[in-house]
């Protein structure tokens, strides 16, 4: 029977879970969903697979539009042979990778397998290999999105992994390895589906995944909404979406928000939200690492990634994590032609052994090379601390920026003025009849003449120093001068990022 009534899609519909092409008709356009090689079978070569063929082999591939766009997409179809992935399944997936390709339009995927087909031996797992190739190959050229609907174990992983973003439904979607099975054989473990690879850990300690849905139906307008700020391809720019939120709008509560104290933590979600268009923030990864957000918005109709320090969160200090969210972000906003917003306020890297012996160095080094390597028009605004290495990292001019600016509550400076003057002035301080009375002293002075924006300003480093209240005025301008921004590079195969 195609595609008909069988066992399977009855008891999956008593149990309330929509089946392939529900998921898909979710997901696109009312009536625009294209299916292609609905006929195809397995090949009846695999292990106890004479009997077990189905039209369709597992999975549901075809094109369809979303908001009037095109895609490609393909969805596993647990109801024929738990939707494993045998030679011809691979096929299909294959097939729309490459019309996605050759069009040059985004491709999501949704998974909900069961693995690699035992029966079929080593064609699953070139199979899988075959794929793996495809999405390297797209990737930087086509936006890639994988939804985790259901299981994707084993090899089957690395697919989603290499696409640009993962979105995992609570309670349904879970990736790992190993399951907890082998877990427990192999090193006494005892731990649960969730708890090993659920939509939660991905989310808030893995950094796999980079969106969490509680249902199905948010996953979906998660998804509609992330592609409504992509282009199609490398070869097309952002969509352009006309705001009514005036261009030159102030906002004086953003004069306030910095707290006097640099000691006192302030929300930099709220100034981001309030510089973009309707304030409307879309962030990538909202609960892993949380010292750094990363997102999209616009600015005067046109899409921006937005890169910023929390001050709520260590401080704005940058650590391993927050590194390779950002610099893979950075990465994926300079391919796909998507202007670069940073918003700066850090203290510098977080110390510490833990970091140091987890190769903070060589992680921090991707933001450092993100940032250099990133061609996109770049804007940052220094809104209070840059402190140290953290300076050279968070798009300096020396990086390649276009325009910075700093709000009058910058500080500009290797160190913090009180660290800096228990360096420079510890022998006067030790012989001093008020220490601590003296350290004011210094510790004002050095404020005073290093730890503000005037100085980085004079030299060039800041294009300007500007009040808080007319930044979304000076970034809007200031993005429309770089619009047709161009970059001379070395012709070479590739850079070495410090992976």
């Amino acid at each position: 029977m195609l595609h008909g009534e069988t066992e399977a899609i009855r008891k999956r519909r008593d149990q309330g879970k929509p089946d392939a092409r529900q998921r898909i008709q979710a997901l696109v356009d009312p009536d625009s969903f294209v299916e292609l090689d609905m006929f195809a079978t397995a090949r009846a070569t695999g292990l106890g697979m004479e009997d077990r063929r189905a039209a369709g082999d597992g999975v549901v591939v075809g094109f369809a539009t979303i908001d009037g766009r095109d895609v490609a997409v393909y969805a596993f179809d647990p109801t024929v042979l738990g939707g494993s992935l045998g030679e011809v399944t691979a096929e299909k997936i294959v097939k729309v990778q490459e019309l996605a390709l050759r069009s040059r339009i985004p491709i999501i995927g949704i998974n909900d397998s069961g693995g690699a087909r035992i029966h079929e031996g080593v064609a699953a797992l070139a199979g899988y290999a075959s794929i793996f190739f495809r999405n390297v190959r797209s990737s930087g050229v086509i936006p890639q999105i994988s939804v985790i609907a259901g299981p994707c174990t084993g090899g089957a992983v690395y697919s989603p992994a290499l696409t640009d973003f993962i979105f995992m439904v609570a309670g349904s979607g879970y990736m790992f390895i190993t399951g907890p099975e082998v877990v427990r054989v192999t090193t006494g473990e005892d731990v649960g589906f969730d708890e090993l690879g659920g939509a939660e850990v991905h989310n808030t300690r893995s950094g796999v995944a980079h969106f969490l849905a509680e249902s199905e139906a948010t996953c979906w307008t998660g998804v509609r909404r992330l592609l409504s700020y992509l282009p199609s391809s490398n070869a097309d720019t952002p969509p352009v979406v006309p705001t009514d939120d005036d261009v030159e709008r102030a906002d004086p509560e953003l004069q306030t928000l910095v707290p006097d104290s640099p000691n006192l933590p302030y929300d930099m979600r709220e100034v981001v939200s309030r510089l973009l268009d309707g304030r409307q923030f879309l962030e990538v990864q909202p609960l892993f690492a949380q010292n750094m957000l990363v997102g999209f918005g616009r600015l005067g109709g046109h899409t921006v990634g937005v890169v910023a320090n929390q001050p709520k969160v260590l401080a704005g200090a940058i650590d391993i994590n927050a590194s390779t969210k950002a610099g893979r972000f950075i990465r994926f906003c300079d391919a796909f032609n998507i202007p670069l917003l940073s918003l700066v306020d850090v203290p510098g890297y977080l110390p510490g052994t833990a970091q140091e012996h987890g190769g903070i160095i060589r992680h921090g080094a991707k933001l450092l090379y993100a940032y250099a390597e990133a061609t996109v028009p770049k804007l940052a605004v220094i809104t209070r601390k840059d402190y140290g290495g953290a300076f050279c990292v968070m798009s300096p001019k020396q990086m390649g920026a276009d325009i910075n600016l700093a709000w009058p509550t910058a500080e500009i400076a290797v160190m913090g003025p009180e660290a800096a003057v228990n360096i420079i002035n510890r022998r006067e301080l030790e012989a001093a009849a008020d220490p601590a009375a003296r350290r004011a002293e210094l510790v004002a002075d050095y404020t005073a003449r290093f730890a503000n924006p005037y100085v980085a300003a004079e030299r060039g480093y800041i294009d300007d120093v500007i009040e808080p209240r007319d930044t979304r005025r000076e970034l809007v301008r200031g993005l429309q001068v770089c619009l047709n921004k161009t970059v001379e590079r070395p012709n070479r195969k590739h850079g070495n990022i410090p992976l």
